[in-house]
This record gives C-alpha cells, structure tokens and sequence, in this order.
C-alpha cells in the first residue's frame, strides 16, 4: 500500500499537469507554421497579415489557431466554445518583424499584452483588429500613430469583439477606412 500511493500521486500530478513541486504547468506557445489553419475561418493562418492567436486547452498539447487576436478573444467571450483553456497566447506586435509577417515565435500571453482597439488598421481578413502589444508604451506608440485606445485583455469590450449591431466600436471606425480590407500600419521612421 505505501508503494502505491507515492505511484498514484505522481500519475496524478502527470495527469493534472503538475510539475514536481506541485506548481501547474502552463503549455508554452508553438512556433507558427504553414501547418497552421484558423479555428473560424478553415484557413492558412500565414495567408493573412496581422497578429495570430492560439488556444491550448486542458493538456492537449495541439494549439488551436487563429487568424487574428480578434478572434482569439471572440473564442473566451463565446459561451458555446471550450472553457477549459490552460492558455492564451498572441503576437507580440513590439517584436513583429512587419504586418504582413508578424513572427513565428514572438508570442505573449494574451491576458498579460496591452491591445489597440478601434485603430485604422485592419485584421488579416479586414475586420477591426485588437493589436496586441508586450508593453505599454509599444500599444501607446502604435495607437498614437494609427489611432485607437489602448486596453487590457479584461478591458476589450464585447460588442467591439463580437460585433454587435450599432455597437460602439462600429461608431469607432474612422470613415476613411470604412469597407477597407487591409491597411498597412504606420510604425514609423
């Protein structure tokens, strides 16, 4: 009997994804490949410009892709997709090489960036984007130069994400970009 329950704790720790000490292991990010296909839209994810996103859920070691960081926080506001989310990650704009290719390795964890919101600059598949930033200053830099507010996770409003007729974040929309499917970014010199 005391052999197995030293046998059984340690499965149990393997199972729940405990480390040794205990501490719950948070999946890291997989690096972006060709491989890669959006959760909504059944895509390449390299085919669109703009940030990415990805969804570990439980232990299953697999991310689940997204297109744009839009997407990637429609999936936790939506109350029909998984709950049992271990971890969020999105690109790091501060570090993207370009919007066009935003990095394969760069990524944040999304409750932790700094998001513009209502920018001029539009997702990979022309919606509003939720660019996010690893620090502050980045997201005040880039909104300065292409508009928009900056936000928490916590902060992005749900009508702004899920697009909610007459909501706010289509009144945020500057008129020169209406209808526009993709704007370069302005980051600067």
């Amino acid at each position: 009997m005391r052999l197995l329950l030293p046998a059984a704790i340690a499965a149990f720790m393997v199972l729940a994804g405990c480390s040794d000490n205990g501490e719950i292991e948070i999946p890291k990010p997989v690096a972006l490949t060709e491989a890669a296909v959006g959760h909504y839209c059944g895509m390449n994810v390299l085919e669109h410009p703009g940030p990415k996103g990805q969804v570990m859920l439980g232990q299953i070691p697999e991310p689940i892709w997204f297109s744009s960081a839009r997407d990637v926080v429609a999936f936790t506001m939506l109350p029909e997709e998984p709950k049992n989310i271990s971890a969020i990650y999105v690109s790091d704009m501060a570090k993207a090489p370009s919007w066009e290719a935003p990095g394969a390795e760069n990524w944040i964890e999304a409750r932790q960036a700094f998001y513009v919101i209502g920018s001029s600059v539009r997702g990979g598949m022309g919606a509003l984007e939720t660019v996010p930033f690893s620090t502050e200053a980045a997201a005040a830099e880039f909104a300065e130069k292409n508009g928009g507010q900056v936000v928490s996770f916590v902060d992005i409003p749900r009508d702004y994400v899920l697009g909610a007729a007459g909501s706010a974040a289509e009144d945020d929309v500057p008129p020169e970009t209406t209808g526009a499917t993709h704007q370069e970014p302005d980051h600067g010199p």
